[in-house]
């Protein structure tokens, strides 16, 4: 039985996380991709805010399913042991919040230069990342972004190789695209890895749009991915436009320049989430009775 569970970003329906929580409850996630939280990033918590935080999710039947994290996004050319560091924080933070998974990215290569000048540094970089989390029972998954190593699939593919089992991947298909990246090409290099996926759409200009509704293949995708054995995590990122202006023309959503724009965060985050069991449903997915934010086939 194909099985999805469905997280998200919940910091850009709004940053309090009352607000969060109302998130999850209401659009139907299992819980939340933690970032932002307290005005503060989540690796930054102290000891005590993040045993609160746990406190108050275990009280409303949700979890942390994922920090994160902006681990690996400084340049290549910062000095990294401050960096380690932090990620070793992180990792203490993920014991507290009962946390498995850490989200993280393989540092920024310096404007115009080539990345695989940058190439051994990124790797010890990242081993560094592996060895720290050896025996933590921690997941450490890489995203594809722009401007890092890891941009293209052929770069995600090389990391994953050379990690050797000591990482997976979150495949983004709207960060694949702002890269000039082919998503279904993508998919079949780096398939085996893919451990979630972000769920996010982009048009072929690169405007970020909700799920199916952009050159991303997202229901194509699902579709292949549910093909994977085990627990899969579907997470909506929407990073949708907002436009304060609409909420004095019309309800819903406009096209502006090949844009979706909303009145607020709220209501750009329900039209991704939306859009996200739009094609759940298409693929043949139902909500599981009684597992809040669970989609099985």
């Amino acid at each position: 039985m194909a099985r999805f569970v469905l997280t998200g970003f919940t910091d850009e329906y709004a940053p309090a996380l009352a607000e969060q929580i109302e998130c999850c409850k209401k659009l139907g996630l299992a819980g939340m991709d933690l970032r932002g939280v307290y005005g503060k990033n989540c690796t930054e918590l102290t000891d005590e805010e993040a045993k609160a935080l746990k406190a108050t999710l275990d009280q409303e039947g949700l979890r942390v399913t994922c920090m994160g994290s902006p681990l690996g996004k400084i340049s290549i050319t910062d000095p990294f042991e401050p960096h380690l560091e932090l990620f070793k924080r992180t990792l203490e933070l993920c014991k507290l919040l009962n946390v498995t998974r850490i989200r993280l990215f393989s540092f920024y290569i310096p404007k115009g230069e080539d990345p695989a000048e940058y190439r051994d540094e990124v790797m010890k970089r990242l081993h560094a990342f592996v060895d720290a989390a050896e025996g933590s029972g921690i997941a450490l998954l890489h995203e594809n972004e722009k401007g890092i190593y890891g941009d293209t699939a052929d770069r995600c593919l090389d990391i994953l190789t050379e990690m050797d089992g000591g990482m997976q991947a979150i495949f983004d298909p709207a960060n694949f695209i702002q890269c000039g990246e082919n998503v279904l090409a993508a998919w079949e290099k780096l398939e085996y890895f893919v451990e979630s996926v972000h769920v996010k759409d982009a048009t072929n200009v690169g405007f970020v749009v909700p799920a199916g509704y952009g050159v991303g293949e997202v229901e194509k995708i699902i579709h292949k991915f549910s093909a994977k054995e085990g627990l899969r995590y579907l997470t909506c990122e929407p990073h949708l436009t907002l436009f304060e202006g609409m909420k004095n023309l019309e309800q819903g959503e406009v096209q502006a320049g090949g844009r979706f724009v909303y009145p607020s965060a709220q209501e750009a985050y329900g039209a991704a989430v939306n859009a996200l069991k739009e094609i759940l449903i298409k693929c043949s997915f139902d909500e599981a009775k009684g597992e809040n934010g669970t989609w099985i086939r």
